[in-house]
């Protein structure tokens, strides 16, 4: 079994996000406070990095006058991150929420600048939004950045792929007490419908997105409705000269378990953009991992094994591995042979499912466990 490392320990909220948390020179691991060991209650009001080697500890951003903060990911090749803050003076009427939370750039200096800008009050401005960014990943390019979304004024739920683009800072009218200004433009690229057409390629629900290697395409999860139930299937969506245009790249209706299932993860591409890696049911019923094509085509089912993957997946960069929670251990699974190697023991209390991340130089893998209650930050060595 490869070694494994405990980096923090003693009391207190630990939460990993489910890829780029490393520091782009692979020497810091950055998480965030909240206090519940899934993260569901967003209350953290810390962002943080531990040192790899001397397991110093750094808070990197204290959110302020009663706001929360999390979710945090890293910038490719520069000492920043970016993360999500919620409303500062929350109040009955403005609360955390979907809708009603942003991105922040946070460098390693101590700098703070708003992601993206909020414009409430018609007729709204060109580049800033109506609700709330989640889940922030930067382009490997390290210029723009991904984003699912919820629209604050429409109020019906739906959620979407935005992305925010640098050096086009935007400034928004004082109209609403909610409205801030943005150093990033912002804007959506995908297309939901509260209503879509049976069997048609609409969709009521954009999320879980990936860039696709070194393009400028996402990958998304899009779900569909069919007479029979919803069912999510992955989705592309690229820009063209004016706007963008949204495919979908999977059809798994007629499979005996259709469409991605599985824990909660996150479509995430291979380094160079030719696999994209989802979980999808096998036939008889257990989650194995996948790969789709970005120009479309069947799925191609990567394992076969009893276990079902366990967690949200990152790639290693030589491309041809994933490191995923499986059977109780953290596991390296090769893509091409299909085979599932165990890094870690089985246990009874396995990692953490939210994340299992690769160093950017593949050596390590980052992920949570909670030890006697409290979720602590471990390394295990990659092989």
């Amino acid at each position: 079994m490869n070694r494994e490392t405990i980096l923090t320990g003693g009391p207190g909220g630990r939460i990993l996000t489910n890829a780029n948390v490393w520091s782009a020179d692979g020497e810091w691991i950055l998480f965030d406070t909240r206090s519940d060991p899934a993260g569901a209650i967003f209350d953290g009001t810390q962002i943080r990095a531990v040192h790899i080697e001397s397991r110093e500890v750094r808070t990197l951003y204290e959110s302020r006058n009663g706001a929360h903060c999390g979710v945090v990911t890293c910038h490719p090749t520069e000492a920043k991150a970016v993360c999500i803050l919620g409303p500062e003076f929350p109040t009955a009427e403005w609360s955390y929420g979907p809708s009603r939370r942003q991105g922040i750039v946070l460098g390693f200096d101590g700098t703070v600048q708003n992601l993206d800008a909020r414009d409430l009050v018609p007729p709204f401005t060109p580049g800033a939004l109506r609700g709330g960014s989640h889940v922030h990943i930067w382009h490997p390019n390290g210029d723009w950045v991904s984003f699912t979304y919820e629209d604050e004024v429409r109020k019906d739920g739906q959620r979407n792929i935005g992305i925010s683009y640098p050096n086009r800072p935007v400034t928004v009218p004082n109209t609403h007490p909610r409205n801030r200004d943005g150093a990033y433009f912002s804007r959506l690229v995908t297309r939901t419908t509260a209503s879509p057409r049976i069997g048609s390629d609409e969709i009521s629900r954009a999320c879980e997105e990936a860039w696709i290697g070194s393009t400028r395409r996402l990958a998304f999860q899009g779900t569909i409705h069919t007479a029979a139930g919803p069912v999510v299937e992955v989705f592309l969506v690229e820009p063209l000269r004016q706007g963008f245009v949204q495919h979908r790249l999977t059809n798994t209706t007629r499979r005996q378990f259709p469409g991605v299932q599985g824990p909660r993860h996150w479509l995430r591409s291979s380094p160079d953009g030719s696999k994209i890696g989802c979980f999808m049911k096998d036939d008889r019923g257990v989650v194995q991992f996948f790969t789709v094509n970005p120009t479309g085509g069947e799925p191609q089912q990567a394992t076969d094994g009893p276990a079902p993957m366990a967690s949200a997946f990152t790639w290693h960069p030589d491309g041809h591995r994933v490191a995923c929670i499986v059977d109780g251990s953290v596991c390296s699974i090769d893509t091409a042979a299909g085979t599932v190697t165990r890094l870690t023991p089985k246990s009874d209390e396995p990692p953490r499912p939210e994340a299992c991340v690769f160093s950017p130089d593949g050596t390590q893998i980052a992920i949570v466990r909670t030890i006697a209650g409290c979720n602590q930050i471990c390394v295990v060595e990659a092989g």
